[in-house]
């Protein structure tokens, strides 16, 4: 299988320059939104299908970095300062020697392909530099052409590429433009081209059969002007094709079935014939329900002989195909791969419950608690001790995770370059659980919050210790056999509750708790 190393790309989109390589198997694209894991995609898309009709039906203006027009404006409007596009895809060697050579950015003998889109100097230099005298703010786009290269220098051309490959994006699921290009595309992977040239010949035979024999009698009546069928390549095998499940036509399903199917079928193909290399999912949650998404997630996770590229805002989806696959697109701390994670944190995160990790992983500054109690207070406690300002203000994510969770996302924490302040209880003991156990765990950014009184064991007992007014008032009256600190132990989340809704303003919170607010701010 011919599978994809690498890609750089220089002035595509909001990137002015990135590299990101990529794992034979599976490489799931995780990042905040506006981080470019759509526009990765569509490099490799347009690199790779060598599709000229595509780059100019979407624009160079929508493919050309708006940040190296603006640098271009803003120095001297010179042809050579004109910025160039550039995506090149570099693939693992082969024998074909086509595609094997120096031509790409590096300079490196490998194999792969890229595309250009740059101004056209030869022919319109003296047109260019006209336009640019006369209206300084205009940008020549419409004087830019496309080019598809392999390194060796040859053309790279649409019905010869080293790598087939399928875009599905779930934005677009239901787009009768989407359908007819997943069909078209698909049709390809399953049909060899003689298999595929006999039926769409035996196709345009019958439509012409149809009109010569069923329309004639009609036809014979209407003189010079009669009906017809159409036979163009508008109008043709590829275009008329339709993909059915149990006899319904996939578009008439829903948007989640639809993705589901689509995604099933694509792979399972490639199980029976090998004919599908690259796979690119755009979003591949959206509009599924849980369990179809689980369901998705098995069958990504077994697939084979696939090279899969994710995009994706899921955490289930990222955790469960392995967080060591993923790459993380956004701050320059955080460009990159996360495949120093070590396997028990990696296998932890995929067999856990449902966790908020790609929230944690997308965070500058977090504030970790370990239970519902807390989770539900610390917002209103977060606010008292900040000046009135709310976290999401400050940038600051609060996760609540189970206690023995901590180390997990310290790790990953670490390996991310986040602040992280982690709130648990002391458990009786806070030498040993908050100060030893986690000895080998901290880095600069990250810091253990607990109560250092052992006697103050629970984030309930030193809460009702610093707000007993309050807490007696609402939970005292009709108490028999349970003190108020000790029903609130035995109700925390139902107690927390009560205590945000009816004296949420009043509260204290613990002084560990208002040490790691501030910390989180330094």
């Amino acid at each position: 299988m011919p599978a994809i190393k690498k890609v750089m790309l220089q002035h595509f989109k909001q990137f002015s320059a990135l590299t990101l390589e990529f794992d034979a198997g599976i490489n799931v694209l995780i990042g905040d939104n506006e981080t470019g894991k759509s526009s990765v995609l569509l490099a490799l898309d347009l690199a790779l299908s060598a599709s000229r009709s595509r780059v100019e039906t979407i624009g160079y203006e929508s493919l050309l970095s708006q940040s190296a027009v603006r640098a271009f404006k803003a120095g001297p409007t010179t042809l050579d300062r004109l910025p160039s596009v550039v995506v090149e895809v570099f693939l693992e060697e082969g024998d074909d020697q086509g595609y094997y050579g120096t031509q790409n950015i590096t300079g490196a003998m490998t194999d792969g392909v890229g595309m250009e889109i740059a101004p056209l100097i030869e022919e319109f230099g003296a047109t260019i530099l006209q336009l640019l005298a006369e209206d300084p703010e205009n940008f020549p786009y419409e004087y830019y052409g496309v080019k598809f290269y392999t390194f060796s220098g040859a053309q790279h051309v649409n019905y010869r590429r080293p790598v087939k490959h399928l875009l599905l994006d779930s934005s677009r699921i239901d787009s009768e433009y989407a359908a007819r290009e997943y069909t078209r595309t698909v049709f390809s992977f399953n049909a060899e081209p003689p298999e595929r040239y006999s039926l769409e010949n035996r196709y345009r035979r019958g439509k012409e059969s149809f009109r010569d024999k069923e329309l004639a009698t009609l036809n014979a009546e209407l003189g010079a002007y009669q009906f017809g069928v159409r036979t163009s390549i508008r109008s043709n095998l590829e275009t008329d094709l339709i993909i059915t499940k149990d006899g319904i036509p996939i578009e008439n399903r829903g948007k989640g079935e639809q993705c589901f199917i689509k995604t099933e079928f694509a792979l399972r193909r490639h199980d029976a014939k090998g004919e599908l290399h690259a796979l690119l999912l755009e979003e591949p949650e959206n509009h599924l329900s849980h369990t179809k998404m689980k369901q998705l997630v098995e069958q990504l996770s077994k697939t084979a002989g696939t090279q899969l590229f994710i995009a994706t805002h899921s955490s289930h989806i990222c955790s469960r195909l392995d967080l060591r696959h993923a790459l993380l697109l956004g701050g320059d701390q955080k460009a990159g791969r996360l495949k120093a994670l070590s396997e028990p944190t990696a296998s932890f995160f995929m067999k856990a419950p449902d966790n908020n990790v790609l929230e944690f992983a997308l965070s500058k500054k977090v504030i970790l608690v370990e239970g519902d109690a807390e989770f539900i207070l610390i917002e209103e406690m977060y606010k008292k001790h900040a000046n009135g300002r709310t976290p999401q203000a400050d940038e600051v994510h609060i996760i609540s995770i189970g206690g023995t969770s901590f180390k997990r996302y310290l790790e990953l924490g670490k390996l991310l370059g986040i602040r992280v302040a982690a709130i648990r209880d002391n458990d009786g003991d806070y030498n040993s659980h908050c100060v030893e156990n986690y000895a080998k765990h901290l880095y600069d950014q990250a810091r253990v919050f607990a109560d250092p009184d052992d006697q103050r064991s629970t984030f309930e007992i030193g809460l009702y210790q610093d707000n007993k007014a309050a807490c007696d008032d609402l939970f005292a009256a009709g108490r028999n056999k349970l003190t108020v600190q000790e029903y609130m132990l035995k109700n925390k989340a139902d107690a927390a509750f009560e205590l945000l809704t009816k004296k949420g303003t009043e509260l204290l919170a613990p002084q560990y708790i208002q040490d790691a607010i501030t910390w989180i701010n330094e």
